[in-house]
């Protein structure tokens, strides 16, 4: 399950990395304008449009892709696995309740002296008067 994770992410931010680049590679709106009287990018290797179809286009699969790690990620890191019962068939003891004598002990015995388990956990002792 690691090692799945660590692929999805390396995906994740690769698919990123290239949104951002392509994004910027792609020209506005107005650039088109510029091309019709000679700019020079109608003998380009994909014609006078076909880069702007081609850089939108692999934008788009890289955005689908990068929503799909998103969403993958997502669903993996919400995983809870069920609680296995163990070999013998009985659930685990938590440590909550040997956590909760621990501090009854420390607040009893602070002089040294373990206190009963009934006895209260106070220093009231009988002093004559």
């Amino acid at each position: 399950m690691g090692l799945l994770k660590t692929v999805l992410i390396v995906v994740q931010v690769l698919s990123a990395l290239g949104i951002i680049g392509l994004v910027l590679l792609q020209h506005g709106k107005g650039a088109d304008m510029g091309a019709a009287f000679g700019s020079g990018s109608s003998g380009s290797l994909f014609g006078a449009s076909g880069s702007a179809n081609f850089l939108s286009r692999t934008t788009a699969v890289l955005a689908t892709i990068f929503f799909v790690v998103t969403l993958s990620l997502t669903y993996i890191g919400s995983y809870k696995p069920k609680l296995s019962a163990g070999v013998l068939g009985s659930v685990p003891v938590t440590t909550a309740p040997a956590a909760a004598s621990a501090a009854s002990a420390v607040a009893a015995g602070a002089s040294g002296v373990s206190a009963p388990a009934g006895a209260s956990t106070t220093n009231s002792q009988d002093v004559p008067k």
